[in-house]
């Protein structure tokens, strides 16, 4: 039995629901990451996410491309805002990652209202990634953001160009968090409209860490960590038709994602999840 897969909107491409989170990979060596390849293949994870800035992700992904290229939908992001800058370091993550292309090249934690307007007016990061296309150095592009703002920033960024994918925070707590669930909700309609892949992060957050704690995953947020119940939260998660679940920032973390995407049941129901919500103290990771 492997995950489940779905249409990664207009890209017409069937990726597992779950999404391997390539900056679990930052900070481990190749042993270590290949021992993640024979995982994601065991799962049937077939579309990897990644960024320039994540440590030497790319740099452990690029030996994998050698052999599995074709096996993979393959994506990174540039953080980059300018045009020039841009363009270099989309060509840096191709050389990283051993190949001639990526399927989708993203514009990293674009939600900073400044920074939104340097990227996506002319001489910005968004007309290095349209060139890349034209040139067959990317196939789709796409736009990413963290923050409560974000859900808002991403349906601005649809309104000024036809993005391909997005991603953005969502969990139980977020879906029961003003205003920002119902601006997810409004911009998941928007792009269900424009057949627009939508990616989500932090599905098994807890909470910020806490100050004096000791961080025990490479995670920036505290992540759950019991089974059952990260099982919930991927449970829950993946009930919603369309969505995409971004794995994990820690590869010790990872093989209870897949575990419980593997075995996905039916939704839990709103007194399991409010249940679950206490007992696991699920917070706000941004502040309220």
């Amino acid at each position: 039995m492997t995950i489940e897969r779905r249409k990664f909107g207009r890209t017409g491409h069937q990726s597992s629901a779950v999404l391997f989170g390539g900056a679990a990979l930052g900070p481990v060596d190749q042993s270590t990451a290949d021992k993640v390849l024979d995982l994601l293949l065991e799962y049937g994870v077939n579309h990897i996410d990644t960024a320039a800035s994540y440590g030497d992700s790319e740099l452990r992904i690029g030996p994998w491309m050698k052999k599995y290229r074709n096996q993979f939908f393959l994506a990174t992001k540039t953080g980059i805002r300018d045009y020039a800058g841009a363009k270099e370091e989309i060509h840096r993550s191709l050389d990283r990652l051993c190949t001639d292309h990526v399927d989708l090249i993203q514009l990293h934690a674009l939600f900073h209202p400044d920074e939104w307007e340097q990227a996506l007016s002319a001489g910005g990061a968004l007309e290095a990634c349209i060139e890349a296309r034209e040139a067959g150095l990317v196939k789709f592009i796409g736009v990413t953001g963290h923050s409560w703002s974000v859900a808002t920033m991403h349906k601005r960024s649809l309104g000024r160009f036809n993005f391909d994918s997005v991603l953005m925070p969502w969990n139980y707590f977020a879906s029961q968090h003003e205003p920002y669930a119902s601006d997810f909700k409004d911009t998941w309609n928007l792009c269900k409209e424009r057949d627009v892949a939508v990616q989500t992060i932090k599905s098994i957050a807890r909470g910020p860490w806490a100050a004096g704690v000791d961080k025990s995953h490479n995670t920036w947020y505290q992540p759950l960590q019991d089974e059952k119940d990260i099982q919930r939260a991927v449970h829950w998660l993946l009930s919603h038709d369309g969505l995409f679940l971004n794995s994990v920032g820690d590869v010790n973390l990872l093989p209870l994602v897949l575990k419980a995407a593997e075995n996905r049941g039916k939704r839990p129901s709103r007194k399991q999840m409010d249940d679950f919500k206490e007992k696991a103290g699920l917070v706000s990771i941004f502040g309220i």
